[in-house]
């Protein structure tokens, strides 16, 4: 921590259950030079990855559909998300994170995903920083039918639909998760599909 108008004066831990929330106290020195005490809460659920599987001959891409419940507790009817592949980099470098998740979650094998960026979700409130990848698949790649691990909870359904009808759903507020729609908007941008 390099900020030399930010002094933190003590940090209390609220919650290490599930993942970690701390209550943040620090003096923040404003553009006129004064001292401002401040208090804020910051939930540290560690850093993750995220990858677009496209298939670029096809025109399709590769999405997951499951149940999520902090949307479920903000008016997501059913709490059901269509994103992409993601995960937590737990003790992994990204790149072995995304490789393993694709495996796990969509049952695709990747040998190189073309990391784009690391961007973060939420910083006035999460520490997560997500590091972005993009990769080609055929099916010729796929080694099992994914759905993630019982272990961990996973009940994750596969999509492979049309790029266009990805993009109609981002459109239409189906698909709503930022790192999906930035990943879309990637691929719509620079024109892989």
């Amino acid at each position: 921590m390099k900020n030399p108008k930010v002094k933190i004066n003590k940090i209390e831990n609220l919650s290490n259950d599930w993942y970690k929330l701390d209550k943040v106290d620090f003096d923040y020195q404003t553009k006129n030079g004064e001292w401002q005490n401040q208090t804020r809460e910051s939930y540290n659920r560690g850093d993750g990855a995220c990858i677009l599987l496209y298939n670029a001959s096809e025109k399709k891409v590769i999405l997951t559909k499951q149940f999520r419940m902090p949307c479920y507790l903000n008016e997501n009817e059913d709490g059901m998300m269509i994103e992409v592949c993601a995960g937590m980099l737990d003790k992994d470098d990204p790149v072995t994170c995304i490789k393993k998740e694709a495996e796990e979650e969509v049952g695709y094998k990747i040998s190189e995903p073309k990391k784009l960026f690391e961007l973060f979700s939420t910083p006035g409130a999460v520490t997560e920083k997500i590091h972005y990848f993009i990769a080609e698949y055929s099916s010729d790649m796929k080694i099992s039918d994914g759905g993630g691990l019982e272990e961990e909870t996973e009940e994750i359904e596969v999509l492979e639909m049309d790029f266009k009808k990805a993009i109609q759903l981002v459109s239409t507020g189906e698909i709503c998760d930022a790192k999906t729609v930035i990943l879309l908007q990637y691929a719509q941008i620079n024109k892989l599909l």
